[in-house]
C-alpha cells in the first residue's frame, strides 16, 4: 500500500530565492513507487491543497476507474483509493495530474513522480539496478522563473530542473550507469545525449525492455516518453547529460517558438577516481509476446485537427468517441493534420509502432510505446491489443501529450465493451448524465455513474522512495 498526500509548499531552486510549489509527500515532486509484477497495489491519494485534482498512472495497465484521468476527481481533503493488479513488463512508469482545463498548471507546480515495476525477466538480467546508485531518475523539467524566483508562465520555459534541482550534478562510482529518462515538461521536447557524443545502449523504452540493446548516441523524447540508457565512465571524468537542437519537423519559424533552436546542459556526471566493474550489457534483454498484424480486428484513423481538437471535435466530458472491444488487436494510423508539433498518448495499452512519418520506425521507436511524436503533416501506424478490462461507463483517454493542448481540448474518450458493439446500434447524442451508446451495445451504466467514488480492496506492502529533488522549506 502507497499513501501520497498532495500538499503545497516552497521549495529552493535558485541561490537566495524560494518558490511556491505543489508535491506529493513533500513540497516538489513525488516519491518513487516501487512495484513488481503480480503485487496488488493500493494507492491511498489525499488531496490536501486548496483544489480538486487527479492523479492519471502514466502507462499503467489498469481499470478504467483507477486510471486517474478527468473522470476521477479528488476535491480538497478528498482520499481516492484506486486499487489494481500489476501485470505488465519490467519499466518506467509516472504518475501525474490530469484534470480537464488544469493539467498543465498542475503539473508545472510539480505534481509528478516516477512509478518504476519490475519482473523476474529484468531482474534476471545483469543491468544496472540499484536504485540511486548506478540506476539513476532524470525526471526532466522546463520552468520560466520570476525576478522574485516564483514560477512563471509561457510555453517554454528558460531554466532547467532535473529530479527538482537546479544546474544539477551526480557522483557515479561504477563503470556502467543507468540513466531512466522521463520528459515531465509541458511542450518541450529533447534530443538527449552526451556532450562528447559518446555512445550508449538504449535498452527501454516506454513499456518497457527493449528485445536488443540498441547503440546510439541521441534519443529523442516528446513530452511524456521515457527511455532508459546505459552508459560507460571512465575513472576522474566529467561529462554531461545534454539536450541538443530537436528535430521538431516544423518550418524555421514555429520551429524557432516550439524550442527546434535551444539546447540545455541536462546534467554533469562526475566519475569517481577509482570505478566499481560492472556486467556488460547484455546482447539479448526481454522476450515480449508478437502482437500479429494480420489478426487486427479493424483499422481506426484519428486526426490530430488542431491544439483543441481530435477528429474536429474538443473534448466533452459526457461523450465517448471511440468504442473498443476487450480481447481484440486494433491498428490505429494517427495523423497531425496542423502546422504544429504534436505528439500522441493512450491510456491502459502500450502499442507496437508499424510505421513513422511515412517509413519503418527509428531503433528508440522499436519497443512497446505509449506516447509517440507527430510532426507536423505526419503520421504514426501501430498496433495495440485491448485485454482484461472491459467498463462501458468509465472512459479511457487518448490525446496530444502537450499539456497545454490537452487543456484546450485536444483529447478523446474511449470506452471498453466485452462483447462487440451489434450491426446497426447507433450513436446518440450524450449528456454527463445519458451514455452516448445504447445499453444493449455496451453495458447500461451512465456516465454520471464515473463521478466521484472510492474504490475498495485488500493492500499489499510497498516501498517508498523519493529522488533527490528541490531543498524544501
Amino acid at each position: 500500500m502507497f499513501d501520497l498526500r498532495l500538499q503545497a509548499g516552497t521549495s529552493r531552486f535558485l541561490p537566495g530565492r524560494t518558490t511556491s510549489t505543489w508535491g506529493a509527500n513533500g513540497a516538489y515532486l513525488g516519491p518513487t513507487l516501487h512495484a513488481s509484477r503480480g503485487d496488488k497495489v493500493r494507492i491511498n491519494v489525499t488531496n490536501t491543497l486548496g483544489e480538486a485534482t487527479t492523479i492519471h498512472w502514466h502507462g499503467m495497465h489498469l481499470p478504467a476507474r483507477a486510471d486517474g484521468g478527468p473522470h476521477q476527481p479528488i476535491a480538497p481533503g478528498a482520499t481516492w483509493s484506486p486499487t489494481w493488479t500489476i501485470d505488465q513488463p519490467a519499466a518506467t512508469f509516472w504518475y501525474h495530474p490530469h484534470p480537464h482545463g488544469e493539467t498543465e498548471d498542475h503539473v508545472y507546480r510539480g505534481l509528478s513522480g516516477l512509478f518504476l515495476i519490475d519482473d523476474p525477466q529484468g531482474r534476471a538480467l545483469p543491468l544496472p539496478k540499484r536504485y540511486g546508485v548506478d540506476d539513476l531518475p532524470v525526471i526532466i523539467q522546463d520552468k520560466r522563473f520570476r525576478a522574485d524566483g516564483s514560477l512563471g508562465g509561457g510555453k517554454l520555459g528558460t531554466d532547467i530542473l532535473i529530479n527538482g534541482t537546479y544546474d544539477p550534478h551526480v557522483d557515479v562510482g561504477t563503470q556502467l550507469v543507468r540513466f531512466r529518462l522521463l520528459n515531465a515538461s509541458s511542450a518541450r521536447s529533447y534530443d538527449v545525449g552526451f556532450t562528447d557524443d559518446r555512445a550508449f545502449d538504449l535498452i527501454a523504452t516506454d513499456g518497457g525492455l527493449l528485445d536488443v540493446p540498441y547503440h546510439l548516441n541521441r534519443v529523442p523524447l516528446s513530452p511524456g516518453e521515457r527511455a532508459e540508457i546505459v552508459a560507460a565512465f571512465e575513472p576522474g571524468e566529467r561529462v554531461a547529460l545534454r539536450s541538443f537542437q530537436p528535430d521538431l519537423g516544423e518550418n524555421f519559424l514555429p520551429a524557432r517558438f516550439d524550442g527546434g533552436d535551444d539546447t540545455f546542459d541536462l546534467l554533469q556526471v562526475r566519475a569517481a577516481g577509482r570505478l566499481r566493474g560492472s556486467a556488460a550489457v547484455p546482447a539479448r534483454l526481454a522476450h515480449h509476446d508478437v502482437l500479429n498484424e494480420a489478426g487486427a480486428a479493424t483499422t481506426r484513423r484519428i486526426r490530430i485537427t488542431s491544439s483543441s481538437s481530435i477528429d474536429g471535435k474538443s473534448m466533452d466530458m459526457g461523450r465517448i468517441d471511440q468504442v473498443v472491444t476487450v480481447g481484440t488487436t486494433e491498428i490505429w494510423e494517427v495523423r497531425n493534420q496542423t502546422g504544429s508539433l504534436h505528439n500522441f498518448h493512450v491510456h491502459d495499452v502500450q502499442f507496437k509502432v508499424l510505421a513513422w512519418r511515412g517509413g519503418p520506425p527509428p531503433p528508440y521507436l522499436a519497443g512497446w510505446k505509449d506516447t509517440v511524436a507527430l510532426p507536423p503533416g505526419q503520421s504514426v501506424r501501430f498496433l495495440t491489443r485491448f485485454s482484461d478490462y472491459a467498463d462501458p461507463s468509465t472512459p479511457y483517454m487518448f490525446h496530444c501529450h502537450l499539456l497545454r493542448h490537452e487543456d484546450e481540448g485536444s483529447w478523446a474518450s474511449s470506452s471498453s465493451c466485452s462483447r462487440p458493439r451489434p450491426p446497426g446500434s447507433r450513436r446518440r447524442t450524450s449528456t454527463r448524465a445519458d451514455p452516448p451508446w445504447s445499453p444493449s451495445s455496451c453495458g447500461g451504466a451512465r456516465l454520471d455513474a464515473l463521478w466521484g467514488g472510492t474504490q475498495e480492496s485488500e493492500t499489499i506492502s510497498g516501498s517508498l522512495q523519493r529522488p533527490d529533488g528541490a531543498e524544501a522549506a
